[in-house]
């Protein structure tokens, strides 16, 4: 038996995910936008909290591929690690470490060791919170007493004026909070935010779209022909929903020309049992 081939979210199709989510898109118009599903593009944002991710970029002091490329230009032509160095305006040690680390003189390869460098320095910033407990710890109570990130930053800077490692922006608290893999605030305390969401929403999102909440394709009932509504035909049906009190639902289907109606019981929106009058 086949398996359909996994497609991972590639980096470009990852910015336009940002692009069109900070754009105030749904996650299902981007889904459809990238022939993808719905899961996926919820995935990407859930990682970061629907915080774009800052992109990565080489240090300046690190060795770019062009002087990796000459340092193996080097040792193929037999020159001493002191003669590369110093075309390349290095120090020895610089090269010489560069060597150790990617297989020595024999095994040394311009783009694997430029590949490994890249690897080798994905590591994260510890963010604020997760490197002091016990600022994290006021900042929780304060968030449990439904204070807000900003009002918590201002009351920190008033408190420990003099302290700096007891201050922290709103900033970084919503990202804490929507980033979870930061690791210093549980997500439950989302629940006492003014605004309950678990990832940020675009300044540009609103509900009030001509599309929200419509059927897609739906024809107006208006525009039924003229034998549904004076009832001349059978075979016609029309269908509602109805709603009770503590979630109760009713499903209606009403035969317009004999008024047959079948009605079905639904319990989160699963029909649960039937009945017919």
């Amino acid at each position: 038996m086949s398996y359909p081939t996994r497609r991972f979210i590639t980096e470009p199709e990852r910015q336009m995910i940002f692009d069109r989510w900070f754009k105030g898109e749904s996650q299902y118009s981007i889904a459809r936008a990238l022939g993808r599903g719905h899961t996926s593009i919820q995935g990407v944002l859930s990682r970061t909290g629907g915080i774009r991710p800052l992109p990565r970029k080489r240090s300046n002091r690190a060795l770019s591929l062009a002087e990796r490329e000459e340092i193996s230009r080097g040792i193929v032509a037999g020159r001493s690690l002191r003669s590369i160095a110093a075309d390349l305006g290095r120090a020895p040690s610089t090269v010489s470490r560069e060597l150790q680390r990617n297989g020595g003189r024999r095994r040394y390869r311009a783009n694997h060791a430029d590949q490994a460098a890249w690897d080798r320095a994905h590591r994260p910033k510890i963010c604020k919170l997760a490197q002091n407990p016990a600022l994290a710890r006021l900042v929780s109570q304060k968030i449990q007493l439904e204070w807000a990130p900003r009002q918590i930053a201002g009351w920190l800077k008033r408190m420990y004026a003099d302290d700096e490692n007891y201050q922290v922006s709103h900033e970084t608290i919503y990202k804490t909070l929507f980033i979870q893999a930061r690791g210093a605030l549980k997500k439950e305390l989302i629940q006492h935010l003014r605004k309950t969401r678990t990832m940020r929403r675009s300044r540009h999102h609103t509900q009030k779209t001509s599309d929200h909440g419509r059927i897609t394709n739906a024809v107006s009932i208006s525009e039924r022909p003229a034998e549904v509504e004076d009832r001349a035909v059978p075979g016609h049906w029309e269908g509602d929903l109805l709603f009770g009190s503590n979630n109760s639902q009713i499903a209606t289907l009403v035969e317009r020309h004999t008024r047959y109606v079948i009605w079905s019981e639904l319990r989160a929106k699963t029909p649960r049992r039937s009945s017919m009058h």
